[in-house]
């Protein structure tokens, strides 16, 4: 296949990030032609679904030219324009504030994908700072989801998701504090996967981000790529305070095997004792025959732990979380920020931050690794535990947006499409996954969460190997995609 045969541009659409390097090793197409088209498909659908911020097509194109090598060589990828930094690329973080700011390094994790093969073409959309479940920044406007223009595509990280849904690119860059990569992947049809504490480095400037509860990643429409691309980027960077438990072989290895018969644990009620969205519960109870079905043992069991005390030690720990971000930002810049550069929300989020004292953050950090322990404790009988990743469908664009009048609006009206605690997982840093298996009336994508064990991403691939063969996904495409012309 070459830049001349007809069709060729599409067919390569069509296929994962695997399958794209499989055809540049097999001499059927080049890294150029490769970029060439992602950039024609990013032109022509980025008007309709706004997931790409910013273009480094130049810089890509002279990567491209000089033949990469490593398992994704060629691939086009995308980077969410938040913590992943790219020397002399601009990183905004989705913030007014950070408008025009330049990084002056590159990530351990960039060049680990570098190294890999993959050539990245762009930075894409986010909340302001991450910091609502919606990716409708003031700064870039809101992204669309392609399963419905009209909804969102969750957040943080769902600029990424929406290039991936709509066919941009096969996979693309995220990263997760309480669900940032689950949310957006059950948003828009994908695979979600953050992987276990320290698993991805996050040097040379982070060591350990809020305790070690963000998670660097990103969205993929197949396993195999998911699995292949933490292969290319684990392992800590020299100097990291701590490592991930070391795997025992490749992840993609895997993929293909056979999980054993699993002991899952399941609930539709959040931790306030409700049901979620009907959509929602139904996506669950889907999942839970089809486990049965593939032979696992399911068994109802609420996770212990999950009171009042436990949400305000969050809510303490998301406080000096915005006092650091801001804080940081401002030690970056040399200046506060003015009334228009932040959002409602997050000046709001920033005012009560600083109100936090050092000894209350603490206290919070240790009543949520206790916390943590009752966990494991909990996972001690059981392999998984299984929930909605979301507790509503996607939401109307609009909704989860502050005004100044209403400053914590996008915090209530978009913590009720994430009320299942999703969070657990950044908490104790425990992998967890985002399956695509089930869609709703209206065609949008409803996934399903699967918290498993510390340090043991191969379950969690083998049994979303499993359910992909089982119920497969890639070939479902939204009203905005690549291949639709």
């Amino acid at each position: 296949m070459t830049a001349g045969t007809v069709g060729s541009a599409a067919e390569v659409a069509a296929l994962d990030a695997t399958g794209q390097a499989e055809l540049v090793r097999d001499g059927e197409v080049t890294a150029l032609e490769l970029v060439d088209w992602a950039i024609e498909r990013i032109e022509r659908l980025n008007p309709q679904v706004n997931a790409v911020v910013t273009t480094i097509y130049e810089r890509a194109r002279e990567q491209a030219r000089q033949i990469p090598t490593g398992p994704f060589a060629g691939v086009p990828y995308l980077l969410k324009d938040m913590i992943a930094e790219v020397e002399g690329v601009p990183l905004n973080a989705g913030s007014a504030f950070l408008r025009g700011n330049v990084s002056t390094y590159s990530s351990e994790l960039v060049r680990r994908l570098e190294a890999a093969g993959l050539i990245i073409l762009g930075k894409t959309n986010t909340p302001e700072f991450g910091s609502a479940p919606t990716s409708e920044p003031v700064l870039f406007g809101a992204t669309r989801n392609p399963w419905d223009l009209g909804r969102s595509t969750s957040g943080s990280s769902g600029g990424s998701a929406a290039a991936v849904a709509s066919g941009m690119v096969p996979m693309a860059h995220g990263n997760d504090l309480s669900g940032s990569l689950r949310f957006p992947a059950s948003a828009c049809g994908l695979f979600g996967f953050k992987p276990t504490r320290a698993r991805v480095p996050l040097g040379p400037e982070y060591g350990d981000m809020i305790g070690g509860w963000v998670a660097e990643h990103g969205m993929t429409v197949s396993v195999r790529d998911s699995a292949a691309l933490l292969d290319a980027t684990a392992g800590p960077m020299r100097g990291d305070p701590y490592p991930a438990p070391p795997q025992r072989r490749p992840f993609v290895a895997e993929v293909g095997a056979p999980p054993p018969r699993l002991r899952i644990a399941y609930t539709a009620r959040t931790p306030g004792g409700q049901l979620g969205h009907p959509d929602c519960v139904a996506a669950l109870e889907d999942a839970v025959a089809l486990c049965s079905d593939l032979g696992h043992e399911l068994v109802e069991a609420d996770m212990p732990g999950l009171g009042e005390p436990t949400g305000a030690a969050i809510g303490t720990v998301f406080g000096a979380t915005a006092a650091w971000i801001v804080g940081r930002a401002i030690r970056q810049l040399g200046r506060d920020p003015g009334p228009e550069e932040l959002e409602p929300h997050n000046w709001a989020f920033w005012e009560g931050g600083r109100g936090v004292s050092g000894g209350e953050y603490l206290m919070a950090m240790e009543h949520l690794q206790r916390f943590a322990r009752e966990v494991a404790r909990f996972l001690d009988g059981i392999d998984m535990w299984l929930t909605p990743t979301m507790s509503e469908p996607p939401a109307p664009l609009g909704e989860i947006v502050s005004t100044p009048d209403e400053p914590l609006r996008a915090l209530h009206r978009g913590g009720r499409t994430v009320e299942y605690p999703a969070i657990i997982a950044n908490i104790t840093g425990n992998p967890a996954m985002s399956v695509p298996l089930w869609w709703n009336a209206e065609g949008l994508p409803i996934g399903v969460h699967f918290l498993g064990g510390f340090g043991d991403e191969a379950t969690l691939f083998r049994l979303a190997g499993q359910l992909e063969r089982a119920r497969p996904w890639a070939a479902r495409k939204p009203a905005v995609h690549a291949l639709h012309g």
